[in-house]
């Protein structure tokens, strides 16, 4: 009995695992905004970047350039005293899906970890965070990435990897610098994935292509020239000499 608790625990710690990178937990302990003690007297000497490679605690920019240059970093940005981070920096390494995000100084962020509840919340809610109850103004499951994490732990229906369960290779996900501001971070757009959408694509273009040559030959003639009708004016009259 004891063997079968144990070998159920580890293959329950495996999935866990499977579903949550292993940088994930180290980055939400870890405190941010501190000043970096060799570069106590530089300008942007405060820890505000983290490694998804070495995830052994934040550094500042210059440690960045000198011990992480070719590694995966993000940057941690504070928004009212709490980390958030971009969506478009996370969202490449992490699925970030039923997380809420916001807009803040026109970049969409996302909380790390759950924040302390306001006193006057607001009541009647639609839409709350399955793990602390915050208000959320979409209709998304949690409120941060801590949130989610508790609630994969918990129950076991979300997940932090990406994964191509669906096999639809039709739907792609956007992961650039293009998707700021304007949509939502991670929607997935509809490609053309079966021969009919080729074929409408392929008759839109040749009707698009016959048209211009039908303008193309047909011109319309050019005006006939206008010509100004006023008459000449007629010079002043000279008589002729009077004879002898």
């Amino acid at each position: 009995m004891n063997f079968f608790v144990t070998f159920l625990g580890s293959n329950l710690k495996q999935e866990e695992e499977m579903l949550v990178p292993s940088w994930l937990e180290s980055l939400l302990s870890t405190a941010f905004f501190s000043i970096c003690p060799a570069h106590r007297d530089a300008p942007r000497s405060e820890c505000n970047m983290y490694c998804l490679d070495c995830h052994n605690g934040a550094f500042c920019f210059y440690c960045r350039s000198s011990r992480h240059k070719d590694h995966q970093v993000i940057q941690i940005r504070r928004s009212s005293y709490h980390d958030v981070v971009r969506v478009n920096e996370i969202q490449k390494v992490l699925d970030i899906t039923g997380v809420q995000t916001y807009v803040i100084n026109s970049a969409r962020v996302l909380f790390l970890n759950e924040r302390p509840q306001p006193k006057t919340s607001v009541k009647g809610s639609s839409h709350i965070c399955e793990i602390c109850g915050r208000s959320l103004l979409d209709p998304f499951r949690f409120c941060s990435l801590g949130c989610k994490l508790v609630g994969l732990k918990k129950n076991g229906d979300a997940s932090f990897i990406f994964s191509a369960k669906n096999g639809d290779a039709s739907f792609i996900f956007k992961t650039g610098e293009e998707n700021e501001e304007g949509r939502r971070e991670g929607i997935a757009i509809r490609l053309p994935s079966k021969e009919g959408d080729h074929q409408e694509q392929f008759r839109s273009e040749a009707t698009m292509q016959h048209l211009q040559q039908e303008q193309d030959m047909y011109q319309s003639t050019p005006p006939p020239p206008q010509y100004s009708r006023s008459r000449r004016r007629k010079g002043i009259p000279h008589r002729a000499p009077l004879g002898p």
